[in-house]
């Protein structure tokens, strides 16, 4: 574990790798230091910030110190169900790959929970992991210049549903009409960490 100072009002806590990432956050979410007003997960790193009129930096790098990680813990979010259209681009070009079918593919991505794990890359893009069940889809070798919103995809260990058209390396496998994230809703993002997701085949 690295801490280092972010600007004057947050901490940055390095960690080695995403389990001990969603371990730490599981125990800073349940018991937040005092004075940290949000704690933000990342792949490798947990972000505090928090209010300087309540609290000082050293005392936060403090209680991070005496925060016993919960291994093995996710914070327990919303539970919701994601309807996906399985047609996919590179749908088939992934079974061959992964040396399954494209049926196989889709009910290994339906047959159990995800969670998202940390939000990036842009507003209301979620990383989902799937508890059990080890993922290692490579990324496409030439990204694509544009990607419509709702693509659901595979990258790595993560599932994620672009919620805008952007650019983008991860594997397409299907669409889903709901629309993950939207300015006019509160909170604007459907994914948040912690949210807990079942993709299901649309019918």
């Amino acid at each position: 574990m690295r801490l280092l100072p972010s600007g004057s009002t947050a901490l940055l806590v390095e960690l080695d790798g995403l389990d001990d990432v969603l371990a730490l956050y599981a125990a800073l979410s349940d018991a937040p230091p005092e004075g940290v007003v949000d704690v933000v997960p990342a792949a490798r790193t947990v972000l505090l910030m928090f209010d300087p009129a309540r609290t000082t930096l050293a005392a936060v790098a403090d209680a991070v110190h005496r925060t016993a990680p919960r291994p093995g813990s996710r914070t327990a979010g919303d539970a919701i169900e994601l309807p996906v259209h399985y047609d996919g681009a590179d749908l088939d070009e992934l079974a061959g790959l992964l040396e399954l079918t494209s049926e196989e593919v889709v009910a290994r991505h339906t047959g159990a929970e995800w969670t998202v794990a940390f939000c990036g890359f842009s507003p209301g893009f979620g990383y989902l992991t799937q508890p059990g069940t080890e993922w290692d889809v490579p990324r496409r070798a030439t990204p694509r210049t544009k990607v419509p919103p709702g693509a659901v995809a595979l990258a790595g260990e993560f599932s994620g549903v672009y919620p805008r058209e952007s650019p983008g390396g991860w594997q397409l496998i299907g669409r889903t009409d709901v629309d993950v994230f939207d300015l006019s809703r509160d909170p604007a993002a459907l994914l948040r960490p912690g949210t807990r997701v079942r993709f299901v085949v649309a019918s």
